[in-house]
């Protein structure tokens, strides 16, 4: 009997094995603002579930499930709806969305959906499969931030030092000089490789980042995801999420990763745009309790790896930019993401208009590693350039007026006298590339120390 048993057991297992994969599938039912509502008969799609749309006399559309209702799931499209009609057949995949990053793709330009957008050819791909939608290595797994990084940025270097696997959000009004100074982290950061996401930017910067800020040697090292504003928000997301996949591929080598998003504000737009599509409830300025998780999910993503057994760490050191709607930089998705970083760089449009490049504003800005990743002498030029900084701040408008007469405070004297060596300390031209070591004896020097 037990022989009979295993038998039949053996025949049921090689018919499930020769069995044809049975294909998830359903149909538009209607439109409903910017997605599809399909009507499906599987439990097997889920929420996050891909599939395409197949409209007649169209090209076809890639979409991914973002909310259910019984047996009627929402799509939402990573390409426009145009096509799309009533009973348009849609197909579900039955695998998550992956990539097979490689080394080669250094130097290249893709999309959302890691296709090349730069008319070099194909993308070559690696022997590992990675999900695109990944999630933070655990707290207790990781490896300690501690080793400071150079970024060849004075104003940074020293006042804001950083530290490998750090995150650092950079915040910002329009035109304040934001994309020259992350053009200037990528050439001149001490790296083995960046990877930059441009989310949600005009098309008409794009190339002129490529081609002109960033320049033939900075694109050498680096590979680009870009989204523009014109595409659909789902796009927008899935190039943040991709962004930091491709990090964590070369992390999880054991290199040490520059990582740029630009800018998380515009995440969080787009996720917005998903939310209120799946009817979530609006919360302030009608961001949706989605994008409050969705944040850490994302930002978390970049730090230390793994301790490999060779004693190895991969890092993925983070610049995120937020754009601050309307100078205010206690906006919802700037107060959100100042919590969950590692410290903070706030370029000023007062600095920006007098020609202050970068326009960093020192007294607002902080790096959560300082003081443990400086020396005694260098902490000590940095706590009184800071202090005297602060000096001058609050007595510029009189110094500026006249009211106030030399002599009448010791304090004050020495402020002015420093400010006119600091302020073209903290200055730089965007080609101009400052050694770490040597930003720190020439603010020594400065200070005295």
């Amino acid at each position: 009997m037990p022989n009979l048993i295993e038998g039949r057991v053996d025949e049921l297992l090689g018919q499930i094995l020769n069995a044809e994969s049975f294909q998830l599938s359903g149909f538009v039912e209607r439109l409903e603002g910017l997605s599809a509502i399909v009507r499906i008969n599987s439990q097997k799609v889920h929420v996050g579930t891909r599939c395409r749309l197949h409209p007649l006399n169209y090209p076809t559309v890639l979409g991914e499930v973002i909310s259910f209702d019984r047996d009627l799931a929402q799509v939402m499209t990573f390409q426009p709806l145009n096509g799309i009609h009533a009973k348009c057949l849609v197909i579900f995949f039955e695998h998550d969305a992956t990539i097979y990053p490689s080394l080669n793709w250094q130097g290249r330009v893709i999309n959302g959906l890691a296709e090349p957008v730069d008319g070099k050819g194909e993308l070559s791909y690696g022997g590992i499969e990675y999900r695109i939608n990944g999630t933070p290595i655990s707290a207790h797994e990781r490896a300690k931030v501690k080793d400071r990084i150079e970024i060849g940025i004075r104003a940074i270097d020293t006042f804001l030092t950083c530290c490998k696997g750090q995150r650092l959000g950079i915040f910002a009004g329009s035109g304040v000089g934001k994309s020259i100074l992350l053009s200037m982290i990528v050439k001149f950061s001490n790296c083995d490789i960046c990877v930059v996401g441009l989310i949600g930017e005009r098309g008409r910067e794009v190339k002129e980042f490529i081609e002109d800020t960033l320049g033939p040697e900075g694109l050498k090292r680096t590979i680009l995801v870009v989204a523009t504003s014109d595409e659909t928000a789902l796009m927008r997301r899935q190039a943040a999420h991709l962004t930091l996949r491709i990090a964590e591929f070369y992390r999880d080598l054991g290199l040490n990763v520059i990582c740029v998003i630009d800018s998380v504000t515009r995440f969080a737009m787009s996720q917005r745009e998903i939310g209120l599509a799946a009817h979530e409830p609006p919360t302030t300025k009608g961001y949706t309790p989605s994008v409050f998780s969705e944040l850490p999910k994302l930002l978390e993503r970049a730090g230390p790896g793994i301790v490999h057994k060779d004693g190895k760490t991969g890092y993925i050191t983070g610049f995120f930019t937020v754009l601050v709607d309307g100078d205010d930089h206690n906006e919802p998705i700037s107060d959100a993401v100042r919590g969950i970083l590692d410290g903070h760089v706030v370029l000023d449009r007062n600095l920006a208009t007098r020609g202050h490049y970068p326009a960093i504003n020192i007294l607002q800005s902080i790096s959560r590693t300082v003081p443990m990743c400086h020396s005694e002498t260098e902490q000590h030029a940095v706590q009184r350039a800071r202090k005297n900084l602060s000096i001058y701040n609050d007595m510029v408008d009189l110094i500026r007026l006249g009211a106030y007469r030399i002599g009448t405070d010791p304090l004050v004297d020495e402020a002015i006298t420093l400010q006119k060596k600091l302020e073209p300390f903290l200055q730089q031209q965007p080609k101009e590339f400052a050694p770490q070591n040597q930003s720190f004896q020439t603010l020594k020097e400065i200070m005295s120390v």
